[in-house]
């Protein structure tokens, strides 16, 4: 990607998200690339490196582990594995077996479903194998803590077994003059020393001409002498001579390897770089989760779509603080390609400006964005930028003067896939002269279907912006009524910015004002008025937005709380329905078991008695009377359901009901002790003492 000036990156903050994203490498490796990072312009780079670290965040998130450990620097034990002739020691080879180790994990944490699951990690590995002939090798002839083993040779196992043998003899001949000596009572203390590697009698100065054998030093005292008896002497020399050989042995078993493994140099070296690619991923992962970044949608032309957009560094530094961050949302396309901000001094313009700069950079960078998931970005070749004043005594050049020379630089370079960025267009001189510039020069960058983002206070440039096809107005909102900005993109309307409202609030005087005002066009002056009364509409419509989306909110949350309720009434009806019906199976069942029961004992006692006649009666008795009681018990409920007994005198006109057969009628005579009924269509002779007075159940 290409940039103009060359400090673009600085002024856009870019070394700052590198550091911090170095903060959170472990290994070498990482750090370069972090303190290096590439700004790509081709897309299948941007999308490997985006996908590679959304699924490593996805790992983190979700609170997996990733097996990749291996931290340690070893790039100069690789190069001397491909030297010829060099040799690596014990304790370098256990940091390539720990490699290597590290390397067989990663390998078999991607399992079939985990290479599908993240097929962007598992990219880094797809062209490389794990070769387990490394880590044999290493453990036939090292031990855990880099020892060479007694095994790695028949030589060397001869050579160490004459040193313990050696080493014990001396140990047993140097006990026995130690004894000796300390009931003559010449040695001192601490009675024995090493002294160059070699045992020796700390012997009184005194005594030390009793002692036969090599002196090797005396102490800073001089009260006492450290000597080497002459029983031992030619046992040190032995013991020496073998460790000797042993240091030779060893050299030549650890060279020999390194001339094994070295034929895995360069596959070695693979793995170095696969551990610290993996540490890379890591810590854009990290970075990304420290900042909310996401993938966006990437798209391979000049494009741009963000929906709440964060500045990084801003809204690290007021998590810091507690303090609200605002997003941005704006949209640039081929239709709509140059976006005009205007509004007030301090209200948010340059961050604005600086919020899309930095994220178009870090998304091309191959790092996450702090921005919604549903984002579209595109991919620019160019990004040139002009904000601030960069007037130069060394080239004596004025900041107008400097700012020409940039605007030339972007006209003459710009095409459709280029993003700018330009603080205050035009200003720094004449403000007719300058607009008049500022037109041509925006109107030329629209032209060449260049993206990007202008500020200005100059109403020209805000009329121009409805008039040139491409180029659009938005305005940073303020709160006219407090004096503070709001820090919120409007997108499509220009800003006012509050010039005399500002001089107004903070109490400038109302002359000084008024004067003001008549030096300034007519046309201008209603112009901006109308501006502002403008924007104040749109904050008030915004305020009254979001009122109404809140209350279609709570109406949603309450209409789901209403059919929840319903649902649960349903459910409870529907309970108690089949409560009803289980009930009336119990029933059924009791009285099954019931008559089960008594059939079985009166099946008994036929076979018992001699008078079937009277068993079968018996049974007819209860299957049959049975069965009229269950249907007149059956009458009875239905009756039940429908009227109420309320006894007393009986009358004529009366609802009465019949003990007896449980049918209801009305009276229609009374005869005596008798009552004629009306039963449905016939007519019937009831005793009095046989009826009882109803009435009709309320609903």
């Amino acid at each position: 990607m290409k940039f103009f000036p060359e400090s673009t990156l600085q002024q856009l903050e870019f070394d700052k998200v590198k550091d911090l994203l170095l903060a959170h490498c472990r290994t070498e490796y990482a750090k370069s690339k972090s303190s290096q990072l590439r700004i790509h312009t081709k897309k299948e780079f941007i999308e490997i490196a985006l996908q590679q670290t959304n699924e490593f965040k996805t790992i983190l998130q979700s609170g997996q582990f990733f097996p990749n450990d291996f931290v340690h620097n070893i790039s100069r034990e690789l190069k001397l594995l491909g030297i010829p002739g060099a040799t690596i020691t014990g304790e370098q080879f256990l940091l390539i077996r720990k490699l290597a180790a590290n390397t067989n994990n990663i390998f078999r944490w991607f399992t079939v479903e985990m290479r599908d699951t993240f097929p962007g990690l598992a990219e880094v590995i797809s062209n490389n194998y794990y070769e387990k002939s490394i880590s044999q090798m290493i453990d036939e002839v090292l031990d855990d803590v880099g020892t060479v083993k007694d095994t790695a040779s028949s030589d060397l196992a001869d050579i160490r077994m004459k040193l313990y043998r050696k080493r014990n003899e001396i140990r047993r001949v140097f006990d026995r003059i130690v004894s000796k000596l300390n009931k003559q009572g010449y040695l001192a203390d601490i009675e024995e020393s090493f002294m160059n590697g070699r045992r020796v009698l700390a012997v009184f100065a005194e005594q030390k001409r009793m002692v036969k054998g090599v002196l090797h030093s005396e102490s800073d005292s001089r009260r006492t002498s450290f000597i080497e008896p002459e029983e031992t002497t030619e046992l040190n020399n032995e013991i020496f001579s073998l460790e000797y050989e042993e240091q030779k042995e060893v050299f030549r078993i650890l060279r020999n390897l390194t001339q094994q493994l070295s034929i895995y140099a360069t596959l070695l070296k693979s793995y170095h770089d696969i551990a610290g690619e993996y540490d890379f991923i890591r810590a854009k992962a990290k970075f990304a989760i420290d900042i909310n970044g996401s993938y966006p949608l990437l798209q391979d032309r000049a494009h741009l779509n963000l929906i709440n957009a964060y500045h990084p560094l801003l809204l690290l530094y007021n998590n810091r603080n507690d303090k609200p961050t605002i997003p941005i949302n704006l949209k640039l396309d081929h239709n709509n390609s140059i976006l005009v901000i205007s509004g007030p001094n301090a209200g948010g313009k340059t961050v604005t400006l600086k919020t899309v700069g930095l994220t178009q950079v870090m998304l091309q960078a191959g790092l996450l964005v702090a921005c919604s998931p549903d984002s579209e970005m595109g991919i620019f070749k160019q990004l040139f930028i002009h904000i601030g004043d960069e007037q130069s005594l060394e080239f004596e050049l004025s900041t107008y003067s400097s700012h020409l020379k940039n605007m030339k630089h972007f006209i003459e370079h710009a095409n459709g896939k280029t993003l700018f960025f330009i603080d205050e267009l035009g200003s720094g001189s004449d403000p007719n002269l300058g607009g008049a510039f500022a037109e041509v020069i925006m109107e030329e960058l629209a032209f060449k279907h260049s993206f990007g983002i202008v500020t200005t206070h100059y109403l020209n440039l805000k009329v121009m912006a409805n008039k040139v096809r491409g180029i659009i107005n938005g305005a940073m909102q303020f709160d006219e009524k407090n004096l503070l900005p709001l820090y919120k993109l409007q997108i499509g309307k220009p800003g006012s910015s509050y010039t005399f409202s500002i001089a107004e609030r903070i109490g400038l005087d109302k002359k000084l004002i008024a004067k003001a005002r008549t030096l300034v066009d007519e046309e201008h002056f209603r112009l901006d008025k109308l501006l502002n009364r403008t924007e104040q509409d749109l904050q008030r419509i915004d305020k009254e937005k979001i009122t109404l989306d809140k209350l279609l909110k709570e109406n949603e949350r309450l209409k789901k709380e209403m059919e929840q309720v319903l649902k649960k009434e349903l459910h409870n009806q529907e309970v108690e329905r089949l409560k009803h019906q289980n009930k009336i199976s119990e029933e059924k069942i009791a009285y099954l078991k019931d008559m089960e029961r008594r059939l079985k004992s009166m099946v008994i006692e036929w076979r018992k008695t001699e008078d079937k006649d009277a068993v079968v009666k018996m049974i007819q008795a209860l299957l049959f009377n049975q069965k009229e009681k269950m249907q007149k018990e059956k009458h009875q409920k239905k009756i039940n359901e429908k009227f109420n007994e309320i006894g007393g005198e009986i009358k004529i006109g009366d609802k009465v009901k019949m003990k007896q057969n449980r049918q209801v009628g009305i009276v229609k005579e009374i005869r005596g002790k008798k009552a004629i009924l009306q039963v449905g269509i016939i007519p019937m002779t009831v005793a009095i003492d046989d009826l009882v007075v109803v009435v009709d159940k309320v609903e």
